[in-house]
Order: C-alpha cells, then sequence, then structure tokens
C-alpha cells in the first residue's frame, strides 16, 4: 500500500525534540510505537458491534512502522512465516503466493510486507490513541532520562534557579552539570528555610533528597534546603583540610524548621582530626570566622555551633552543650545511654537552650539521652533511686521483648516443623513433579545397576544360603 503521508514530519520531530529535551531518536522510537498503537486500535474498531474481539495483547507482536522522513510519512509492516497453508493471515503468508514474486522462497522463510492502511480508514478512535500514546512515551522517556542523569549523581548538591511556585512548593530549574538541559524539580515547604526569600529567579545550593520512579504529574526530583547533607557539602567546600581527609565530619543535627517561630535554625556539627597538630574546630571556623561565615551567609544567617567530638562519651556530650559550659556528666546508664549533666545556675538556660533547642540538638548529634539539671540543687541519692527504677523498668521491658522473640521463633519452628510433616504425609502435586524430576533418572539408573550386580554375583550370604536349604526342604 501507499505511504501515509504526514506533512511537516521532520519539523514535528524537530519541535518535539526541543520542547521536550529529548533526542530526536528517541522521538522517533515514540512515534512508530504511538502510530503502532494506533494500528492496533483501528484493527480491533472493525469488530465493534460486529463480533467478539479475536486480538490477544501478542497478536500483534509481528509488526512495526517504518518513517519516512524523506517523503513524510509512515507504513505499517508486518513480518510473516511462509506456510503451506495459511492459518492467520496477520502472521503466515502461503508459499504459493511468495512464489510468484521469489522463486527460491521456502517454507519457514520470513517476509515483511507492506500492511499500512489507507489514511481515510485510520478512523477518529486510532488516530486519538495515537495522540495519547504518544505524549504518554514521551513522558515515560523524559522520566527515564531523568532517573539516569541524576540517580547516579556523585555530588548530590545543585544550583536551582527558582521558576514558579505551587500551593506551598517551590519549583526550580536544576541541572546535572553533565552539559544537558535543566529539568525541573520541586522544593516541599517543610524543605524550605525560614529565612529565605523564593523570589523569581533566584539562585540557591539545594540537596538533591529523591529521584522519584512513581509516575506522577509535575517534577520528579525533590530537592531540599533543609538536609544536613547540605550543611556537610558547605564545610566540604569551605575547609581544605577536610578535602584533604586530615578533618573529618563525625555527625551533623540540624534542626533547619523549629516548632516555634520564636526559636530560629540551627545545626551543630561534630568534627574530628586524623593528625594530632590540625585543629579541626579551628580549620572549620577560618581564620576571624572567615569560612564558617561563608556557610552561614548560604544557608540566610542559620546559627552554626561547630564542636569536637571525642571518643570519652562524658567529654563528647560537654562539648555538644557549647556554649554552656558544663560542670560534670554522669553517665548514668551506660547500656541505656542515659546521661545527667550538671551545670551552674547561670549556665542552666543556656544549656536547654531557647525552647530546649540546645539540649535537643545535642541528644541528636550524641545519641544519648540528656538531662540537665541544676549543679547546686542536684541530689545524687535521689536521682540514683529513680535512675535505678527506669533501669529495672527498661530491662523489664528488654525481657519481656526477648521472651516474646522467643515465644515468637518457636511458634515460626513448630509451625515449619508440622508443615513438613504434613507434606510428607500429603504431598503437594508440584512436589511430586520436583521428585520426580530430581531423582527420577538416578533412580532408574540404580535399579538397573542393582539388577545387573544381582544376576552376576556369585557371593552368597549365611543367611541366604540358610534360607534357601529351608526352601529346598
Amino acid at each position: 500500500m501507499a505511504l501515509v503521508l504526514l506533512p511537516g514530519l521532520s519539523n514535528l520531530i524537530e519541535d518535539i525534540s526541543e520542547e521536550k529535551k529529548l533526542p530526536p531518536q528517541v522521538v522517533e522510537a515514540a512515534l512508530r510505537e504511538a502510530l503502532l498503537k494506533g494500528y492496533e486500535r483501528y484493527r480491533r474498531t472493525l469488530y465493534l458491534g460486529v463480533g467478539e474481539d479475536p486480538f490477544d495483547e501478542e497478536y500483534f507482536s509481528n509488526f512495526d512502522v517504518a518513517l519516512d522522513l524523506d517523503e513524510e510519512g509512515y507504513r505499517v509492516l508486518a513480518s510473516k512465516i511462509i506456510v503451506d497453508e495459511v492459518e492467520s493471515e496477520d502472521h503466515q503468508i502461503a508459499l504459493a503466493e511468495v512464489m510468484q514474486v521469489a522463486d527460491d522462497a521456502q517454507s519457514g522463510d520470513t517476509v515483511v510486507l507492506d500492511v499500512t492502511p489507507e489514511k481515510e480508514d485510520f478512523g477518529r478512535m486510532a488516530a486519538a490513541t495515537t495522540k495519547q500514546v504518544l505524549a504518554q512515551k514521551l513522558r515515560d522517556q523524559q522520566r527515564r532520562m531523568i532517573q539516569e542523569e541524576f540517580a547516579d549523581l556523585e555530588d548530590p548538591v545543585l544550583t536551582a534557579r527558582v521558576i514558579r511556585f505551587e500551593r506551598q512548593s517551590v519549583i526550580m530549574a536544576v541541572s546535572s552539570g553533565l552539559g544537558r538541559p535543566e529539568v525541573e524539580a520541586e522544593l516541599p515547604r517543610r524543605d524550605q528555610l525560614p529565612n529565605d526569600n523564593y523570589r523569581a529567579n533566584a539562585t540557591f545550593k539545594v540537596f538533591l533528597k529523591e529521584v522519584s520512579e512513581v509516575p506522577r504529574r509535575g517534577p520528579q526530583l525533590f530537592v531540599s534546603r533543609a538536609n544536613a547533607g547540605l550543611v556537610v557539602y558547605l564545610f566540604e567546600n569551605e575547609v581544605p583540610e577536610i578535602q584533604e581527609g586530615s578533618v573529618r565530619i563525625v555527625a551533623v543535627a540540624r534542626e533547619a524548621n523549629p516548632p516555634s517561630r520564636s526559636v530560629g535554625p540551627r545545626t551543630k556539627v561534630a568534627v574530628d582530626s586524623i593528625e594530632r597538630e590540625v585543629d579541626p574546630v579551628g580549620a572549620c571556623i577560618g581564620a576571624r570566622g572567615s569560612r564558617i561565615q561563608q556557610v552561614v551567609n548560604e544557608l540566610r544567617g542559620e546559627k552554626i555551633d561547630v564542636i569536637r567530638w571525642s571518643s570519652d562519651p562524658g567529654q563528647y556530650i560537654a562539648n555538644s552543650l557549647s556554649p554552656a559550659r558544663v560542670d560534670v556528666v554522669r553517665l548514668v546508664d551506660p547500656v541505656g545511654q542515659h546521661a545527667h549533666v550538671l551545670v551552674p545556675p547561670d549556665q542552666l538556660s543556656l544549656a536547654i537552650g531557647r525552647e530546649g533547642q540546645n539540649v535537643r540538638l545535642a541528644a541528636r548529634l550524641t545519641g544519648w539521652k540528656i538531662d540537665i539539671k541544676n549543679a547546686s540543687e542536684y541530689d545524687q541519692a535521689s536521682e540514683d533511686a529513680v535512675v535505678a527504677e527506669l533501669i529495672a523498668q527498661r530491662e523489664q521491658e528488654e525481657a519481656l521483648q526477648r521472651e516474646a522473640e522467643e515465644r515468637l521463633a518457636a511458634e515460626q519452628a513448630a509451625r515449619a516443623e508440622e508443615d513438613a510433616r504434613l507434606r510428607e504425609l500429603y504431598p503437594l502435586p508440584e512436589d511430586e513433579e520436583e521428585e520426580k524430576d530430581e531423582y527420577g533418572d538416578e533412580a532408574v539408573e540404580d535399579v538397573v545397576m542393582f539388577e545387573g550386580e544381582a544376576a552376576d554375583t556369585s557371593e552368597v550370604t549365611p543367611e541366604s544360603s540358610e534360607s534357601t536349604e529351608d526352601g529346598a526342604r
């Protein structure tokens, strides 16, 4: 059949390629698949109101669409197998028919035939299906390319530009830095900083939080300004000692969106030095605070405490409560990681922080439960009694948990044993098939070998000779 003309096909592919930021080859592949789905819909509509649809999902697997960009059109092609008697006209062709044009044709060969319908016969429903499938395939290709481009980035921090606002989210344009066009990313409300001014075309450093693989409307990249990884990245770029490896960031605790507006965002960073002569805190702060100031400016004035990590839990906890001055740290329950921190009365509010922010971040940073106590009012005997009661309660809960886990494990083992016993008594059909497949050939071989040996052997055991004599008698 003749070529179905699509005027402006080349320009259409170029326009879609530029608009969707996809290579022309990808657009062509999507268009071919969409036209094939349209042809499939055209064939199915021929049975509407006449009879039941005879086509299954794999029926059109031997069909394809060929685009002709020079003549600006397309053809539908079908690969058919040459047979003596045709059972399916869409998949087979008679040998006698092929030999009219090819004398050397043989049964079993495959030929490609043009089965393009007339453009007028294609129908409105088929055209609508083609349009829908094309749009869906282009979206799928965009999603796949974004996943491949951003999923394995070594540097998770990107430079983003504000494009627009949707509800409480900020839609930003980001680039992977691989020379590809910008793509849209969503900055949700919970990942924004309270001090940021998200105006159009403003640029920010953002942390690539997630590359969504679930089909969804809107951007599939989710970025964050509140993620602790952004702080780590900024320090790594400002502190040469971290880049060289002589200073390392051990832990970060960040509260970028405090529960109350009266409390500003704050971060605590624990650092350590690999080399003794290097001061990790001083290296991160820099001369006159120049290095940490760059980080603070990027985070729009967020307060940052850089403290020294220590392998001694008591010293680490005391450092984490900076800038408060600590008198004593009592590790009242090392197993449960519970500590009492004694501070002077004038340091009590500073150690706790506004609305408990300082001690809350210190607890996250160290992983210990921290209770701030007034050193002048601390009664060690009564506090130890309270802690002992808490320890006993914790140990009781742990014992109950262990008993529950052991009971569950015993029940599962008993159930598995019972299932195995029942399966042995009443084997399932698939078990019999597996046993036959696994042992069938070997069992037959063993039987043959045993019979051969019994026939040829000349040795007779005492028991067998006695039984033979009894039989003779």
